[in-house]
């Protein structure tokens, strides 16, 4: 499988335009659930071109955004420069170069199943604070809500490089393990974007998975995206829905 930190280079552009942000109903949550403020430190693990990030800026939070992406981590650094609260560091979740202890909550939005488990979990204890918490997040489709989103999926099964491999790896996290012998708890919401063809071929071409216009097969795809879109339209747009999964516990920090 391709290097982890390599996969989203070629594909900043149409990521910033075309993927979801999260559900403003992350933020009650945590605060609710994990005690969340605004003088809560946050450091963002895999935060990409800053989405997840910017949720906490607007809230208040100071963030230290911790991406190994060169270009994904210049993206978010653009987007987030109007935010003096806002950090960047270049280094991954097996080796944030955080000091011990100093982090109140740690957030890893759609990154989680890139990183190595044990030693990521070595690394969150160790800078996490004794009553730290840990926020695992994921966007995930609505395969059963509607023919849209199932057409997506099987033209990614049809044509995604590895989508078979990095679906086998989200669902394979093992999140509870990670967290033991701490507990996590799990919260779910319902979203989605709006696009028309140029919106949804966007956010096709944004996963890593996606074949490149270089890809023999690429014109083909695009071609049978086009028919999947037609086919589901109403007035000349889609609805592609989908799940967002929010787990959060607390680690045993020792």
């Amino acid at each position: 499988m391709l290097d982890p930190t390599k996969r989203f280079s070629n594909r900043v552009e149409n990521y910033l335009k075309h993927r979801p942000r999260y559900p403003a109903a992350i933020i009650p949550l945590l605060e609710s659930e994990c005690g969340l403020t605004p003088e809560t430190l946050v450091a963002d693990i895999g935060s990409g071109t800053g989405f997840m990030t910017e949720m906490f800026l607007s809230h208040g939070n100071r963030v230290i955004g911790v991406e190994p992406n060169a270009e994904m981590r210049s993206a978010g650094e653009r987007l987030l420069t109007k935010y003096p609260k806002f950090s960047s560091v270049n280094a991954t979740a097996e080796a944030t170069t955080l000091p011990d202890k100093s982090i109140d909550l740690i957030v890893a939005g759609q990154a989680f199943h890139w990183f190595d488990r044990q030693k990521t979990k070595i690394e969150f204890t160790r800078i996490l604070k004794q009553d730290g918490w840990l926020v695992l997040v994921w966007n995930g489709f609505r395969v059963e809500s509607s023919a849209l989103v199932r057409g997506y999926q099987e033209l990614l099964l049809s044509y995604g490089t590895d989508y078979k491999e990095v679906s086998r790896e989200i669902e394979a996290c093992d999140i509870e393990t990670f967290f033991s012998p701490g507990k996590c708890r799990q919260a779910r919401f319902d979203f989605k974007q709006v696009f028309d063809f140029e919106g949804l071929k966007g956010r096709l071409l944004s996963a890593s998975y996606a074949p490149e216009q270089t890809d023999p097969r690429f014109d083909q795809m695009i071609d049978e995206l086009q028919a999947v879109f037609e086919a589901n339209k109403k007035d000349g747009t889609v609805d592609f829905d989908y799940e967002t999964e929010v787990y959060y516990g607390q680690l045993a920090n020792g």
